[in-house]
């Protein structure tokens, strides 16, 4: 487990590295005032003020930042060292006052002192976990009693398909072994050169494996919602269907999106 974790760390940080300057995150708009979040997420947690928010697996902080401009006290987890790098100097530039942390979130405790009002991840997060127990554990130790806990995530039935061809390639159900993929000089957000060929290794996790552990954790069921689109032209086959909402061509009907609300 311990090598699959270092490998996805590596692929990690070397998408970090080039991820700034990719369309998808568009820094340079963001620099100047852009809000990176997403309706979805914006709309379930409404005005976040003077809150304490954990953003857990943030990346190089776009939306842990986008939480700062919006009155939170933001703190970002994530396990690759690059993104917090980067992390850290965008909350420099932009003269917030978000908080950092390098750790993979399931090693987290220790690492991190206090509780949260609010703690949130979203979109392209669980597949990276193999233990929702742990996870769960986590969110549950950090969250302060009666706070929230929101995801917003890609929907796994939507993930069991190949979006090139729209058929089923991958199993619905939890697996220990991973799935391996051989990644080469790209990722969601683009391609780049001299990247080494690495592998990804990813787990399935199923709507009730997700729920059963945030609800085995102590954590109470407020609010699930599914969704026919992403608000990311991130997959093979995406189609515009209305500002900001894009759906596969090839898999119309199919749930792309999920969102958990949870109280502690």
């Amino acid at each position: 487990m311990e090598k699959y974790l270092r490998e996805n760390q590596k692929l990690w940080d070397e998408w970090a590295a080039f991820h700034p300057d990719t369309a998808m995150y568009d820094i340079r708009s963001f620099l100047k005032g852009r809000n990176s979040l997403m309706p979805i997420e914006r709309e379930a947690l409404g005005d976040v003020s003077g809150k304490r928010l954990l953003h857990l697996q943030c990346h190089f902080g776009q939306d842990t930042l986008s939480w700062a401009r919006l009155g939170a006290s933001a703190t970002g987890v994530d396990f690759s060292e690059k993104a917090i790098e980067t992390a850290r100097r965008l909350n420099r530039e932009l003269g917030l006052d978000a908080e950092f942390v390098q750790s993979d979130v399931l090693n987290l405790k220790g690492k991190l002192e206090g509780q949260f009002d609010i703690v949130f991840t979203s979109y392209g997060v669980i597949t990276w976990l193999p233990s929702l127990q742990s996870w769960a554990e986590v969110i549950r130790h950090y969250l302060k009693p009666g706070g929230i806990f929101l995801m917003v995530e890609f929907h796994p039935a939507f993930m069991i398909f190949d979006l090139e061809t729209g058929r089923p390639a991958y199993s619905y159900f939890h697996e220990e072994a991973p799935v391996e993929i051989d990644i080469d000089g790209g990722s969601y957000a683009g391609s780049y050169e001299g990247g080494a060929v690495r592998k990804e290794y990813s787990w399935q996790h199923t709507l009730s494996d997700i729920i059963m552990a945030l609800l085995d954790a102590g954590l109470t069921l407020e609010e699930f919602r599914e969704y026919d689109y992403s608000p990311y032209d991130c997959w093979p086959q995406m189609e515009e269907v209305a500002p900001g909402r894009y759906r596969s061509k090839l898999l119309p009907g199919a749930p792309h999106l999920f969102s958990l609300k949870m109280r502690g």
